[in-house]
């Protein structure tokens, strides 16, 4: 039997597909025929040249092929639909597609168009909501960022505000910082005075003639003109938002050192590349960075593949201050297992899990009736940005194991605890180091009278000196975990203000894939019952943070345990 070769001419080239040739239980008729008609044609750039490594694909279906070193492709469908849109991607290029398309057509050249390699500081950024903005086109999964984002709130984030200015909430503010000049250490700063008014530290209060840094990451559109130069509370228009989808949308890289970590002296936008595109440029008018390569906005849309990536979320992630480590979640990651490329996680696969869901619907379609098409649900990522406010984040993000008996003497009860991160891929809690988790182990006889802890670990000043049932815990059996920072010249421990010189105390927080064990031992009578609650909390700030700055932050229960030993 001779197969049948599948010959088209394609602009002007010969091309020989070769045969597929299928057979008949009865192997004495082979019968000629393709098992289907693919989809042929060409990707070329602007000039006409051909583009190799191109990815193409019928859109919307996950099946694709790369173009040849002449450009060439030859696409297979797994649906029966008719007629469809080919597209055609490379990094650096627009998307580009043909619609209606009939399988055996000889198509078209697909043309890829580079994106702009330089950056329009001139550029307005779209705003998130109103008019000729990313809802007018988006609003079902720009509505789900509104609702959940806090990367939209950070210039607004009223911890950030209080700790920036020196204020609490209600807008009082702490004293500007006093100093002391030594003829050996020169200018040192002193203690806060207690005999005035304090409403907790702030960075303009340690550096008045200073907006700092602070801006990089928590309004990085507004500090790209002036990375050092933001206040705040100047910030107008769409930089009100902080982190807004305009501005996630334009970054094009992430600069990382040799050791795959940011340089410590480039903190936020300064380690970006933001391609702001020009609008006079009718080719280039716009250009959004997404997670499709086939996109049908061919003028504006296209995809880029550190949108997956942790490294894309380094920049404001990891950072230095005076030589000390005060955030890192993104080291931490990569220091862990969930680094593998094959067999770990992802920051987006955690903090943007699909599929985008709002109102109880599933949503398909990101911008339905403005071009969008129909996609699988688990191809469209949440913006939700699940983190340090999430029940559901930090109730999955860690495993407590509990156990109680009573001792051979029977006058003791002995609790043993252990806390496993082993769902989180960093440190838990991480980045902040105002954040805390509290372990807190408590046992009760029959009247509910609390009983006497004979060994273990207690609680730190930190968790809050007062009493237990405002949630001040100093004292009660358990184990804190902290990054604890103290100021090296005023000796402030813990701090916040890591804007000073500070020096790592001490660090007990759980890091990805390990477990800390914990033993109780209560004073307990022989023959009443007793009842052992554990109890991990996650908490914003320390409670004497807190109660200066007027933060009202529930703390969120993580994990919990009761046992009854009789």
């Amino acid at each position: 039997m001779k197969p049948c070769p599948f010959i088209l001419i394609i602009a002007g080239s010969l091309l020989v597909l070769g045969a597929i040739t299928s057979h008949s239980r009865d192997k004495d008729k082979a019968i000629q025929t393709p098992t289907t008609t693919p989809y042929i044609g060409y990707v070329v750039d602007e000039s006409g040249k051909p583009v190799e490594g191109a990815t193409v694909r019928i859109q919307t279906e996950k099946g694709s092929t790369t173009t040849n070193l002449d450009g060439s492709f030859i696409l297979f469908s797994h649906t029966d639909k008719q007629p469809v849109t080919i597209s055609a991607w490379k990094e650096g290029y627009y998307c580009s597609s043909q619609e209606n398309v009939e399988a055996g057509q000889v198509l078209p050249r697909l043309v890829l168009r580079k994106y702009q390699i330089t950056d329009n500081p001139e550029y307005a950024w779209v705003p998130p909501e109103g008019t000729n903005s990313c809802y007018s086109c988006k609003p079902t999964v720009t509505q789900v960022w509104l609702n959940n984002d806090a990367h939209g709130k950070s210039a607004k984030n009223p911890r950030f505000l209080t700790m920036y200015y020196g204020t609490n909430l209600s807008g009082q503010t702490s004293p500007l910082t006093r100093y002391v000049t030594t003829q050996d250490y020169g200018r040192m700063p002193l203690p806060p005075d207690t005999s005035r008014p304090y409403y907790g530290p702030g960075f303009k209060l340690d550096f008045p003639e200073s907006n700092g840094n602070c801006s990089t990451c928590h309004i990085p559109g507004a500090a790209l003109a002036d990375a050092y130069g933001v206040d705040p509370n100047s910030v107008t228009g769409v930089d009100t938002y902080g982190i807004h989808c305009d501005f996630c949308h334009k970054i094009a890289d992430t600069s990382v050192k040799e050791n795959s970590l940011p340089d410590p002296g480039m903190p936020g936008v300064l380690s970006l590349d933001i391609r702001r595109p020009f609008p006079d440029d009718k080719d280039r008018y716009q250009l959004f960075f997404g997670t499709f390569d086939d996109d049908n906005v061919p003028k504006e849309d296209t995809k880029l593949p550190l949108l997956s990536e942790s490294r894309y979320c380094a920049s404001c992630h990891y950072g230095v201050f005076w030589d000390t480590q005060i955030y890192n979640s993104y080291g931490e990651w990569l220091a862990s297992s969930y680094s593998n490329p094959v067999t770990g996680r992802t920051c987006q696969q955690c903090h943007m899990p699909s599929p985008t869901i709002l109102n109880g619907i599933t949503i398909t379609n990101v911008a339905e009736g403005k071009g969008g098409v129909n996609r699988d649900p688990d191809s469209i990522h949440a913006h939700t940005f699940p983190g340090a406010a999430s029940q559901e984040l930090l109730q999955n993000a860690l495993t407590l194991t509990t156990s109680a008996r009573r001792m051979e003497n029977n006058n003791a009860i002995r609790v043993d605890v252990r806390l496993y991160n082993d769902r989180t891929g960093h440190h838990i809690p991480t980045d902040s180091p105002l954040r805390q988790m509290i372990l807190l182990v408590r046992a009760y006889n029959s009247s509910g009278q609390p009983l006497t802890l004979i060994q273990g670990d207690t609680l730190p000043d930190w968790t809050g000196v007062g009493n237990p049932e405002d949630g001040y815990y100093a004292g009660l059996p358990g184990k804190g975990y902290a990054k604890i920072l103290s100021e090296l010249w005023t000796g402030i421990s813990p701090t916040g203000a890591y804007w000073n010189p500070t020096r790592l105390e001490s660090d007990t927080r759980l890091p990805a894939l390990t477990s800390d064990d914990s033993t109780y031992l209560f004073s307990a009578s022989p023959s009443s019952p007793v009842t052992v609650d554990v109890q991990v909390w996650f908490r914003r700030a320390y409670r004497s943070l807190a109660d200066l700055k007027g933060w009202k932050d529930p703390d969120i229960l993580m994990e919990s345990s009761r046992m009854i030993v009789k």
